[in-house]
């Protein structure tokens, strides 16, 4: 894991000139992300303090709901415990959590409003100024639920927007975001209020409002409406723009022949930890949930020394917001479209199987509405080295095809080099030539871009058998012994 740098004033490792070029682009990163975070433990109150300016000071006090409607009590509680981490990322404190049971949300209130009276109490007695709800709410749930409950509640769906607004980087991160937050706003806007009034020229539509200007007008949130799809419609284009972008580099790569390796997994299951392992991208690693969003790809060779590009993607939670999947389309096609897919599992979790599924079923989702098939799948479990004996054999059970590794301690890593190059697709094209010595560049690129069956010095120059794709075979046709590759 990589060190969490709080503070760099007065350390007198920055009077060293070479201590910087350890310093990764995502130590960076993950530094700047912790600076003017507020410490816990901390306070500074002042007597004379206003109350706007004290809840700007300290963090979000919110208390987690949850309906269970299918599945064990185990699967609930780890469904709410989820959230909680959620929106400690977000950077919130959880103060309390409650479960409903019930055969499937109530369509007014989502649990019900003799539970809304219980969770008015808990609100109240606990201090909090935010419920979050584990679920996507209807516009009339949301609010139902603000107005009996006096505070600001908001939805799983709108708690994971939150962090990736966050933590977008790029400017197609940045898009794909806002993107997906407007779309989920559309439907859920409403006002209170002057904000509902007309909308008019003149003296609000009056008799001296001047030609054109006479009338009703029209209402706040229609206005509201339109702008938020003129915004919709610019940054669709914006996107796809990118994605030809994106589009023209993938098709570059399968030009030459290059094999795609995509790491895709769970959140906080540590993909860009092995990304960092496999290539030495520097990356950002931090133990938090979607700490990366933007795609890294990096180039890699298998152990016989052929390159391959390895691709980390965004990652996966339950229940993974519709508007998400829309917006980062492009992005998650990296995946349909790889050669090889790095399916990366956190052996440390409750549950793998759990986030195993919810993985499968959002890549399926993608290559149904895409038409490409399921590429081929490499298991990888993550974090061994904080599972004991016990734990390790149940995962060995559960998946036994699996490469386990710790991609923080680099056990197994070699291993799952080894795995990959067994797994990526060969060079299908056979050739036996005779290469003259004066054409060495030919033969180094024979063993740099191919696969050398044999390779034997004679007289005349060196005579190979090699596995080479169809571009490097048609540079070996002039040379073939038998005058056309085999």
């Amino acid at each position: 894991m990589t060190e969490n740098i709080q503070s760099t004033e007065f350390d007198p490792q920055f009077d060293d000139p070479t201590w910087e070029e350890d310093f990764s682009t995502g130590d960076y990163e993950l530094a700047e992300r912790a600076a003017l975070r507020r410490v816990a433990g901390l306070s500074t109150e002042l007597e004379d303090i206003t109350e706007v300016e004290y809840r700007q000071l300290r963090l979000e006090r919110v208390v987690l709901v949850g309906v269970w409607t299918e599945g064990t009590a185990a699967d609930s509680d780890a469904s709410l415990a989820e959230l909680a981490r959620l929106a400690e990322t977000a950077g919130s404190e959880v103060l309390e959590g409650v479960v409903q049971r019930r055969d499937k949300p109530d369509p007014a209130t989502y649990i019900g409003s003799g539970k809304v009276a219980e969770l008015r109490d808990v609100v109240q007695a606990t201090g909090a100024d935010t419920v979050i709800c584990d679920g996507e709410l209807s516009p009339g749930q949301l609010r139902q639920l603000e107005e009996r409950l006096k505070v600001k509640v908001i939805d799983r769906t709108a708690l994971i927007l939150d962090i990736f607004a966050q933590h977008a980087r790029s400017k197609e991160g940045k898009a794909q975001v806002e993107l997906a937050q407007l779309q989920y706003l559309m439907p859920r806007l409403r006002g209170w209020g002057e904000t509902l009034s007309r909308q008019a020229g003149g003296r609000a539509g009056g008799g001296n409002g001047g030609v054109g200007l006479r009338g009703p007008g029209e209402t706040k949130i229609e206005t509201d409406r339109r702008r938020i799809r003129a915004r919709i419609a610019k940054l669709r284009r914006e996107i796809a723009a990118i994605g030809v972008i994106r589009e023209t580099k993938r098709s570059r790569r399968t030009a030459n022949e290059i094999p795609s390796v995509a790491i895709a997994g769970y959140t906080n299951a540590g993909k860009s930890s092995l990304l960092n392992a496999l290539t030495n991208a520097g990356v950002l690693v931090e133990d938090a949930l979607f700490a990366t969003l933007d795609p890294t790809t990096r180039r890699a060779v298998t152990p016989e020394g052929l390159p391959y590009t390895l691709t980390d993607t965004v990652g996966f939670v339950r229940h993974l917001p519709h508007q998400l999947v829309e917006a980062f389309r492009s992005t998650l096609e990296e995946v349909g479209q790889a050669d090889l897919l790095v399916h990366v599992v956190d052996g440390s979790d409750g549950m793998p199987e759990k986030q195993v599924s919810a993985v499968r079923e959002v890549i399926a989702e993608i290559n149904e509405e895409t038409g490409t098939p399921m590429p081929r799948e490499l298991l990888v479990v993550n974090k061994i080295d904080a599972v004991g004996d016990l734990g390790l054999a149940r995962l060995r059970h559960l998946f036994p095809d699996a490469s386990f590794v710790s991609a923080h301690s680099g056990l197994g890593i070699e291993e799952l080099r080894v795995r990959i190059a067994e797994l990526m697709p060969r060079p299908e094209v056979v050739v036996e030539a005779l290469v003259p010595y004066a054409r060495g560049e030919v033969v180094a690129r024979v063993h740099r871009d191919g696969e050398v069956l044999s390779e034997k010095h004679t007289e005349s120059g060196t005579l190979l058998s090699a596995r080479v794709r169809p571009d490097l075979a048609g540079v070996l046709e002039e040379f073939a012994t038998n005058g056309t590759p085999a």
